[in-house]
């Protein structure tokens, strides 16, 4: 998928986004002769992020991008070069410059499935060297843009349904590619919009954007508009001097809060209308560069019902700074006296937008591991339960009215109104289920490399899908705080295995 051809290939990643071991390791399978050698790695989580007890799976179009892009270029095998011994056999670099992933299967959740610990999110199979080397980047791929739709789908889950989510967070991102995946996947996790404008651009996400306060400070309140008319919304009947019209309602404004004409800053006041002749039909103000109750809310009311008398209507302000809530209280106060008071019902309802570092609390107060090689099925054995790692290629369902199991990819499937013996992880002992439905969550995406084997689907369809997840999951786990944790099962056969190589590695 060249770059040329794919709008989003310019955000792919690139082969060398890998850890330097990846290759040492690549390195050493090639020179046992083990490069060719089938293996399997599962990518997936051991706890929920931010102490929940579900996340979403996000990603996927990344991990495909990535894969149906790589190749070694001879930049990238002269510094694998520099990196490794001198002495490295030349022909393993030719073995390099030869690799592709046209031996490689992906199975996966869909991006936006609800995602719990030890489910595989991802399976990668295909020649061990070539998945080794696969490794690091897709785990970033999907680590990251994980965590980031989790975040976003508990924000909105506290927000609800109806609030307007906007994602602003590019000058603090952790650098453009975070940037972008951060946008990317608020997006998918439940967002309505984003500023960053890439995003836009390289992955459809909606963009939205009005003002900042270094609009505002620029303006001295002595700037004279080069146009300052503006005519009807309806386009019919004489334009009006938009800058005279506010300072008309300055003053009754004034009067009905009970300030002085001169208290309101100049120059806020000029930027608002500079704002408000640019964008008439968008206007918002942003009230907390000066003083929110003595400036910004009087200039804003000033210039949104010079508008009104135009047929334009303001589509909100924002707060940027102090007590949020306290704030947003008080201004909500003024708009309902105010549509009273000036006979403008729309005004009571006016959006009030907050920004500024909104974290779970602050909006609550508002409102990869190896586990197969040539098919002999590995675990990795530790002291700490939590550490151990399930063998063997896997398969895993979700059971309505019950768990979501993992079994062996061999085991003949679950099916809707059988019984069922499964083991919950960390049990003692084993129950017996009866699923109601049973839904396959790994399906797979590609094979040979670059053939998908089904449509990506778009990134709002991925969004859609999210929310309805969501949606199915019941209140106890979708709680923020203190959730019920959603059990994740083992199938007999499974659990037999696991029994069989923990007592081998006990010997």
């Amino acid at each position: 998928m060249a770059a040329e051809q794919d709008p989003e290939g310019r955000a792919a990643a690139r082969p060398l986004l890998t850890d330097l071991y990846q290759a040492t390791m690549a390195l050493g399978y090639w020179r046992a002769g083990r490069a060719q050698d089938q293996a399997e790695f599962e990518l997936f989580f051991r706890q929920c992020p931010f102490g929940g007890a579900f996340a979403l799976a996000a990603g996927l179009r990344d991990c495909v991008r990535f894969l149906r892009a790589f190749r070694l270029r001879d930049a990238d095998v002269q510094f694998l070069a520099s990196a490794l011994p001198p002495d490295t056999d030349p022909a393993f670099f030719e073995h390099l410059r030869a690799l592709d992933c046209s031996g490689v299967t992906v199975r996966a959740l869909p991006e936006g499935s609800l995602a719990f610990p030890g489910v595989p999110l991802l399976q990668v199979s295909g020649p061990l060297l070539v998945v080794q080397l696969l490794e690091t980047p897709l785990l970033c791929l999907v680590s990251y843009a994980s965590l980031i739709a989790t975040n976003a789908a508990r924000l909105r889950l506290i927000a609800g349904p109806d609030k307007r989510l906007l994602e602003m967070g590019l000058r603090r991102a952790q650098g453009p590619d975070g940037g972008l995946t951060a946008s990317t996947y608020s997006y998918l996790g439940g967002f309505d919009a984003s500023s960053n404008v890439l995003a836009g651009q390289l992955r459809g996400v909606p963009v939205a954007g009005t003002l900042a306060h270094s609009f505002v400070t620029s303006f001295s309140g002595s700037e004279v508009p080069p146009d300052p008319m503006l005519a009807p919304a309806a386009g019919q009947g004489s334009q009006v001097d938009l800058a005279a019209s506010v300072e008309m309602w300055l003053e009754r404004v004034c009067g009905h809060l009970g300030l002085g004409v001169q208290e309101p800053h100049r120059g806020e006041r000029a930027a608002f209308v500079a704002y408000a002749l640019a964008f008439p039909r968008g206007f918002q103000g942003l009230l907390d560069t000066y003083s929110v109750r003595r400036s910004g809310l009087p200039n804003f009311l000033a210039v949104a019902l010079a508008l009104q008398e135009l047929g334009y209507q303001a589509v909100g302000v924002r707060l940027d700074s102090g007590d949020l809530l306290q704030q947003a209280r008080e201004i909500r106060g003024v708009f309902q006296t105010a549509a009273a008071q000036f006979g403008v019902p729309w005004l009571q309802s006016v959006p009030i937008a907050v920004s500024n570092n909104i974290d779970e609390e602050e909006l609550a107060r508002l409102a990869q591991k190896l586990v197969s090689v040539g098919g002999q099925p590995r675990m990795k054995l530790t002291e700490d339960p939590e550490k151990q790692t399930l063998p063997g290629s896997k398969a895993a369902f979700r059971l309505l009215g019950s768990d979501d199991v993992l079994q062996l990819a061999e085991e003949p499937h679950p099916q809707a109104g059988q019984e069922l013996r499964v083991w919950p992880r960390g049990a003692r002992e084993s129950r017996t289920v009866r699923p109601a439905h049973v839904e396959p969550l790994l399906r797979l995406w590609v094979q040979q490399g670059q053939q998908l084997c089904e449509p990506l689907p778009s990134l709002a369809e991925s969004r859609a899908f999210a929310q309805q997840s969501l949606h199915r999951l019941s209140p106890a786990h979708r709680r923020l705080e203190q959730p019920a944790l959603y059990q994740v099962a083992l199938s007999e056969k499974l659990q037999a295995l696991v029994d069989r190589l923990s007592a081998r590695g006990a010997l």
